[in-house]
């Protein structure tokens, strides 16, 4: 039986953490488990669990592993502990599919689908120049862009700031026409009121969906938001599990789910979450501005749901300055995306294979990422 006997995690550039664990027999599994801006404080986890319920275990039985880690503390759920379970969990089975020389989908149905459609980010935080980029990126090949709707709002802002909005999604749809979706993420830092307002005025330049248009401790004001707008509405980026999920499926007011698979539990509870969604006819749209075992682990889990639509990837996204998902590959053609697609692998475990000296050489580097705290003109401080 392949046994998990070593383990080691690396910080690296520009805001990740990576996790290689090693088997009894040779074999090596990667995953990437971070909470961005809380990479140090992830790692105590993951060394809690890895040296609590995991080392000396078999690689194999990874349903049980992951009750353990997830039951067996009393206290539960949440950003950092799921979030160093999901990046032992891609870990696990990254070994497991290597051991038995399948690619992970293989080993949860199979696939659905030969290839899945990725978007593209344009814009950066405090979104400018969004026009001439999407322009850009859309002649690159990619047929589906993201940006943010706005900057910090005011609770209530002035009609300005919605024109100001609106006018960005007008100036993206004029350059890049009806033929590519545009995703508008409100990043939670827009209020209520000012979500309804907003969804009202960027509806007749057709967004592919509008994402988060409040925090998630504000889900319950989903349905109203919804029965305002024919757009789509997309969260989940900041939910942990199927339970966080269970409440939006049932209110009936999301269109798409966007679980992160270095986040919500691993790829074990995304397939979860993926099928409870399929039942409620959501679509699986993984958040995914992560690394390169991150996005991995996205098309893994797109590759054997029926009801995934588009996949979130990072490269050349704003906070990428230092290091991009490539630099971290043995073989950077595995996400080579053909026409704004890219296709779903074929190699064993997670269907990459890193460049471990690369990994050790960028963990020597000084990494310390945190998101800024933004202030409104009061003084206050604002949603990021």
């Amino acid at each position: 039986m392949t046994q998990i006997v070593d383990y080691e995690l690396f910080e690296v550039p520009p805001r990740w953490l990576f996790l290689r664990i090693e088997t009894d027999d040779g074999l090596v599994g990667w995953g990437e488990p971070v909470v961005e801006g809380r990479a140090k404080t992830v790692r105590a986890a993951v060394e809690e669990l890895m040296d609590t319920y995991l080392l000396g275990e078999p690689v194999h039985p990874i349903e049980d592993h992951w009750q353990t880690m997830y039951r067996g503390g009393f206290y539960r759920g949440g950003p950092v502990l799921m979030s160093a379970i999901a990046g032992i969990d891609q870990a696990l089975w990254d070994a497991k599919g290597k051991a038995l020389g399948v690619p992970v989908y293989e080993l949860l149905g199979g696939a659905a689908r030969d290839r899945i459609e990725v978007y593209q980010w344009i814009g950066g935080d405090r979104p400018s120049d969004v026009a001439a980029e999407a322009e850009r990126k859309v002649e690159q090949g990619f047929s589906a862009l993201k940006m943010n709707a706005t900057e910090e709002l005011e609770r209530l802002d002035d009609p300005a700031a919605i024109e100001a909005a609106v006018n960005r999604l007008r100036e993206v749809r004029e350059a890049v026409g009806d033929e590519v979706d545009i995703g508008v993420d409100f990043h939670g830092r827009v209020t209520k009121p000012m979500a309804k307002r907003l969804a009202v005025a960027l509806e007749p330049y057709e967004p592919m969906f509008i994402e988060e248009p409040v925090l998630p401790e504000q889900n319950d004001a989903l349905p109203d938001i919804a029965a305002r707008t024919s757009i789509p509405i997309a969260t989940g980026e900041r939910m942990y599990s199927r339970w966080d999920f269970k409440e939006v499926f049932e209110s009936g007011a999301v269109d798409v789910v966007q679980p992160d698979l270095s986040h919500a539990g691993g790829i074990t509870e995304v397939k979860k979450i993926a099928a409870m969604a399929e039942a409620y006819d959501v679509a699986l749209a993984p958040h995914c501005p992560l690394g390169p075992i991150a996005l991995a682990s996205c098309i893994q889990v797109d590759a054997c749901s029926p009801n995934a639509t588009i996949q979130e990837q990072s490269l050349n996204i704003h906070y990428n300055e230092t290091s991009d998902v490539l630099d971290y590959l043995a073989d950077p053609s595995v996400f080579e995306y053909d026409e704004g697609y890219v296709s779903i692998p074929d190699a064993p475990g997670l269907g990459v294979e890193i460049n471990e000296e690369h990994v050790r050489e960028q963990a020597d580097e000084d990494v310390d990422w945190h998101n800024p705290v933004w202030r409104h003109d009061d003084g206050s401080v604002a949603e990021w």
